[in-house]
């Protein structure tokens, strides 16, 4: 524990000194560093679905400067300083886990989310779906939203369930193909990944992670066809999908 503090003292330290003598980081105002906070979550992300702990490492430092940063603008300003920032996310995790501090009851994982969100909904918000921010992305969004509706009871029962409602999306998506209004066809195609995205929560799926190993499959896949199709004199543009599809399939066949 001591050895955390020195280094927390340290990080403190060093970013006091930026924000007085770095000419780039004097004065450095909170939004020309908002777009660089995202993509950093994102590197710590790509770390997390790799599963790459010296990535990870990295990247949670990188992230930890940013929050540390924001901290260090909001204290020079009078608004609050580190300290609060931590005092204020350790009383809530008290308070939004009172079968720990306090004595109340709860054996299982989903009676725990339960009370937190009865918890959230007294600490002030106005919905059960108020805590699911606006700029998330969409796969991760719905995700949220989903997640959040099931814990008040709006939710199947089993998996089959989930998995007649995506039949019946795919109906309703086919019919609005067939009508051919494209406002029509978005929508109903919206609803299926919906749909899609609760199936991959009762098969305890990550949806996005799921889809971005597939990319990262898909990116290698490709480009290792396109070595062997220029390996053998040609290229995509000369080559047929018949003569691709070919060389993809002795990919997949080669893999484990």
């Amino acid at each position: 524990m001591q050895a955390y503090a020195k280094s927390f003292s340290r990080i403190q330290s060093i970013l006091k000194e930026l924000r007085e003598n770095c000419p780039w980081d004097k004065n450095k105002p909170f939004i020309p560093w908002r777009h660089l906070t995202i993509e950093e979550t994102y590197e710590l992300a790509d770390s997390i679905t790799e599963e790459n702990w010296d990535g990870l490492k990295e990247e949670l430092g990188d992230l930890l400067l940013h929050i540390l940063f924001y901290a260090r603008i909001a204290e020079e300003s009078n608004h609050f300083d580190i300290g609060d920032v931590i005092e204020g996310v350790c009383n809530k995790l008290v308070f939004r886990h009172p079968h720990i501090y306090e004595f109340v009851k709860a054996d299982d994982e989903e009676t725990v989310k339960q009370n937190w969100e009865k918890l959230k909904l007294k600490e002030g918000k106005k919905s059960v779906l108020g805590g699911v921010p606006a700029s998330l992305p969409a796969i991760t969004k719905a995700v949220r939203l989903q997640e959040k509706a099931a814990q008040v009871g709006f939710e199947w029962s089993v998996t089959d369930e989930v998995k007649a409602k995506l039949q019946e999306e795919l109906e309703e998506l086919d019919e609005a193909i067939q009508i051919g209004k494209q406002d029509d066809i978005e929508s109903e195609f919206g609803d299926v990944l919906f749909s899609m995205i609760n199936l991959a929560r009762f098969l305890r799926i990550d949806p996005d992670n799921a889809l971005e190993k597939t990319n990262k499959k898909f990116k290698k896949r490709f480009e290792l066809m396109e070595s062997k199709l220029i390996a053998s004199g040609k290229d995509l543009m000369s080559s047929s999908l018949a003569e691709m599809d070919e060389v993809w399939n002795e990919i997949k066949k080669d893999e484990p």
